[in-house]
């Protein structure tokens, strides 16, 4: 039985990330490059065109399902593109729960780019909720303000540009900041 055969045969004929009965391609989970029945999914047109920048982002709720999924690199793909969607509370809930072997972990991250991530001034991955400290003084855009540096920045967002991280200060007020002008606490 070709490899193929045997992926559409685990999958029932439906893409392995959103269900669909549509026709299905194989796809190499990177950072493999060949399909194997260890190494790949099968998934619709939607999902293969969408899985390296999420557009559609309600079709993506299919993954609360999928992340469940014994296959490894169903688990892997859903973790990452939950992971890109993570400013969304459905996302964020979702990977909270989400439980993987360390290393179906460490696949699923060597997968990422720092692009899809928000990084502190040390590398350091930021998540919705960590707290950071300002790390120089900033000028605020537009205004003579500046954003002190130690201002700590607590309960922290990452919308839809991974470089910047939003958050309040202790006094309340608002604010967006460059991630890798802050650091971890």
């Amino acid at each position: 039985m070709s490899i193929e055969a045997t992926m559409l045969k685990r999958c029932e004929s439906k893409c392995e990330l959103c269900a669909a009965e549509a026709p299905l391609t194989a796809y190499a989970v990177p950072p493999h490059s060949h399909v194997t029945v260890d190494q790949g999914i099968m998934v619709c047109d939607k999902c293969l065109g969408e899985i390296d920048e999420p557009k559609d982002i309600n079709h993506w709720r299919c993954l609360g399902d999928s992340m469940w999924s014994q296959v490894v690199p169903v688990q892997v793909t859903a973790w990452r593109q939950l992971t890109r969607l993570n400013s969304e509370s459905w996302a964020q809930d979702s990977l909270d729960m989400m439980y993987m072997e360390e290393e179906t972990q460490n696949w699923a991250m060597q997968g990422m780019s720092d692009d899809d991530k928000p990084l502190d001034v040390n590398g350091v991955e930021l998540k919705k909720g960590d707290d950071v400290t300002v790390i120089k003084d900033l000028p605020i855009k537009g205004t003579n303000q500046v954003i002190k540096q130690g201002t700590v920045i607590r309960g922290i967002s990452v919308g839809d540009d991974p470089k910047l991280v939003s958050g309040k200060t202790n006094g309340g007020q608002s604010m967006y900041v460059i991630a890798e002008f802050c650091r971890k606490k």
